[in-house]
């Protein structure tokens, strides 16, 4: 049985198009990424968040207020989606505008690495942590990059136009930005830390 899959929107930058919602098992938004959705004409199942930034909330639709503040909008959405048996969640309007948001979210997306499957959509491409070994089609002339928080050991990749062998990354010192797919399916593992991969969108 497939893994429920919930497409979660932020209050970031809203990309140029969206994906076919009605792949999802839900759709999500915090506050204000609502606001997004809703110049799209678009009613997601599920709306949460402090609503500090929006007050007009629909009724039809289940809403779940998240005053705490010590944590943010997308932690807290991440637990309700966890709580529902969501484990994999596509996340869009995480990048962009503010970047301490973006640093913000990244670290969220850290400390949820182990327990949900979570991976950024942006006008750019996509990104995710991976889970010591992951593998990718349909990638060649792509701009793939690979970025340790804080390092990352026992790094190797094949598919890459600079591979690397058994190799460790340290963020402030040697990361793995800029390198492209030289193959149609590329292959990255490691052993140690923690290593976050951009792929961008082909080529057109």
């Amino acid at each position: 049985m497939a893994a429920k899959k919930a497409f979660l929107f932020l209050n970031g930058a809203p990309p140029k198009s969206l994906p076919d919602l009605s792949e999802y098992d839900l759709v999500c938004a915090v506050d204000g990424g609502y606001k997004h959705l809703q110049k799209q004409n678009i009613l997601p199942d599920l709306i949460t968040g402090d609503f500090d930034s929006i007050q007009d909330l629909p009724k039809t639709v289940e809403i779940v207020s998240t005053p705490d503040q010590n944590f943010t909008d997308f932690h807290k959405a991440l637990e309700i989606l966890q709580a529902k048996n969501f484990l994999q969640i596509d996340v869009y309007g995480g990048t962009g505008n503010e970047q301490d948001h973006y640093l913000g979210n990244l670290s969220t997306a850290l400390e949820w690495r182990k327990k949900l499957k979570l991976t950024f959509y942006d006008d750019f491409g996509k990104s995710f942590f991976i889970h010591k070994s992951h593998s990718e089609k349909n990638v060649l002339n792509r701009t793939i990059s690979l970025l340790p928080f804080p390092s990352a050991s026992g790094i190797s990749t094949k598919g890459l136009q600079y591979p690397l062998k058994n190799e460790k990354l340290t963020f402030g010192a040697r990361i793995g930005t800029r390198n492209k797919a030289i193959e149609n399916a590329v292959e990255v593992s490691y052993e140690q830390g923690a290593l976050f991969i951009f792929i961008s969108h082909p080529i057109t």
